[in-house]
């Protein structure tokens, strides 16, 4: 072999080996390749910043302001013994307290006086109390809220009474937060009734006070001016004694109403529409 033919070997020979110690080195390079992961051993996916576990909360519970007043005055005491005197002359001390399953959100107390004058006829009189405390609650909403509402449907129910004659329907200041006083005739078998009815919310608590008076077996019906001036003043006493029973605070101003006090006193479930009004038939003397 000559000289050229052994040189031209020799070169192929190197070419050789130097393709075939590439291999492993392609394969290594793929076998790395394929190995990598994002960072997470065993081929699991990593998991991205911002959605880790337990980073999800529970929305917050919807709250509302609690109610201003927490109690109520005992019905029967909600009015002074003069002012009894005055409304119920002869029936000051008969007071019947309604039937309530809880003093501190519903209570109610009615009167009746008649006055016999015989031959020369009976002077008669009917009072009832009503009060209804409503408490602040999240799927209900605030108590003066709920107060509003009732109070505006008792506004309503009075001045809708059927077969009420010569109906007049006012606001009135200077008795809570908001009040009407609403009067008209209503006749009946033992004569013409003139009823009184003064609708009052203060903060979370709605009044409603109704008075009637009749002239009987031939006795004149008495005035209803003087019987509405009475029922205004009766009102402001009981809105008073609301104030009073929960330690003088709330919205004991006239026509105004102030900062609220928390409470904890259960609302009542529904409320009842107002009293009806009284008759001779229907009372005790």
């Amino acid at each position: 072999m000559s000289e050229g033919t052994m040189q031209r070997a020799v070169k192929r020979l190197n070419r050789a080996v130097v393709c075939a110690a590439a291999v492993p080195v392609m394969f290594l390079a793929a076998a790395c390749s394929s190995g990598s992961g994002s960072g997470s051993s065993g081929g699991g996916e990593e998991t991205p910043a911002g959605n880790a576990k337990g980073s999800t909360s529970a929305s917050a519970s919807p709250t509302v302001q609690a109610a201003a007043y927490g109690k109520l005055p005992e019905a029967c005491k909600a009015l002074s013994g003069k002012t009894l005197g005055e409304l119920v002359p002869k029936g000051a001390k008969s007071g019947k307290e309604g039937t309530s399953s809880d003093v501190s959100t519903r209570g109610s107390c009615s009167w009746n006086s008649l006055d016999n004058n015989g031959v020369k006829g009976s002077q008669f009189r009917w009072l009832n109390v009503s009060l209804l405390r409503f408490e602040s609650d999240p799927s209900r909403g605030a108590g003066d809220k709920q107060a509003r509402a009732y109070y505006q449907k008792q506004v309503r129910d009075a001045a809708s009474v059927t077969g009420a004659k010569n109906s007049k329907s006012q606001p009135l200041s200077g008795t809570g937060d908001e009040a009407t006083a609403i009067r008209y005739d209503l006749k009946k078998n033992e004569g013409t009734f003139k009823q009184q009815t003064v609708v009052a919310r203060v903060e979370n608590v709605v009044v409603t006070l109704d008075y009637n008076g009749a002239g009987l077996a031939g006795d004149k019906a008495p005035d209803a001016a003087e019987l509405a001036k009475d029922t205004e003043k009766a009102a402001r006493e009981v809105v008073a004694a609301v104030a009073d029973a929960n330690g003088g605070s709330g919205a004991s101003k006239p026509g105004g109403s102030s900062s609220e006090s928390p409470s904890k006193q259960a609302s009542p479930s529904a409320s009842k529409s107002p009293s009806k009004s009284a008759s001779p038939s229907a009372s005790k003397n």
